[in-house]
């Protein structure tokens, strides 16, 4: 697939970051079956040894007004969320960090599509809501999604009353890492992405996998498989080279 200037979805590489931009600002970047396949294609794109790390973006006034209403009114209702649920998995099976870069609004799917990256950056004036319930359209699957980030209560909240939240209370829920001023929100998410590329590319890959599988287990079991992992890694040349490296003092040199 293409990703140029006029595409659903724009594919651009800048120092090891991906950054890939919802591209339809006429209809509030809303999240057409084309634009959620354009997704997945491009997060496959980005699996490329080259990108360390990979931020999704809105074009336009705000990041993005959730899924084609009129796609749910007249299309296959089925396939317009499972397109979304393949992307929710193609962000989570990326052997990459991927960064939600927020502003303006993030509605329905787009409020999913915040909390399933791995990380999400806001400023300050965005604002975040599902609001199917004033449509008579329970938002199930963002707060499937939602559900495994943020406050129970304050999900319910925003669930079935469908009314906003701002940025900072996006930050203390748990939907975001942080809320930055408007201005700065473009040059902390390029800090944050470009942090990865110092680091070697197997260990972020093995810690994302090793993150969200123990994420799924109680304590101790995930502090077993933890140990398992972590011997693994050790018997790795880029743990002999990251350790050899701290010792002579030094900066590692990774594959």
């Amino acid at each position: 697939m293409q990703f140029g200037k006029n595409s659903e979805v724009v594919y651009e590489l800048e120092n090891k970051v991906a950054y890939l931009t919802l591209n339809r600002p006429e209809k509030r970047n809303a999240l057409s079956t084309e634009m959620l396949n354009a997704l997945c294609d491009a997060l496959d794109e980005a699996s490329d040894a080259e990108v360390r790390a990979v931020v999704i973006k809105g074009e336009g006034k705000g990041f993005s007004a959730g899924h084609d209403l009129k796609e749910i009114l007249e299309g296959d209702t089925r396939n317009v969320f499972e397109s979304c649920y393949r992307l929710v998995r193609k962000i989570r099976q990326i052997r990459k960090p991927v960064i939600a870069q927020v502003h303006g609004f993030a509605i329905a799917a787009g409020c999913q599509l915040v909390a399933a990256c791995d990380m999400a950056i806001a400023a300050e004036s965005t604002k975040f809501s599902l609001p199917g319930v004033k449509i008579g359209l329970f938002c199930a699957t963002p707060v499937a999604t939602l559900s495994r980030k943020v406050s129970m209560k304050k999900l319910f909240e925003m669930a079935f009353t469908g009314e906003e939240i701002n940025a900072k209370e996006a930050e203390r829920i748990g939907l975001i890492n942080r809320a930055v001023p408007d201005e700065e929100l473009e040059v902390e998410v390029k800090k944050l992405a470009e942090k990865f590329a110092k680091f070697s590319r197997n260990v972020i890959g093995d810690g994302k996998e090793f993150f969200y599988k123990q994420y799924c287990m109680n304590e101790f079991e995930a502090l077993l498989y933890g140990i398992d992992v972590i011997v693994e890694m050790s018997k790795k040349r880029d743990a002999k080279e990251g350790i050899s490296a701290f010792f002579e003092k030094r900066e590692p040199v990774w594959d």
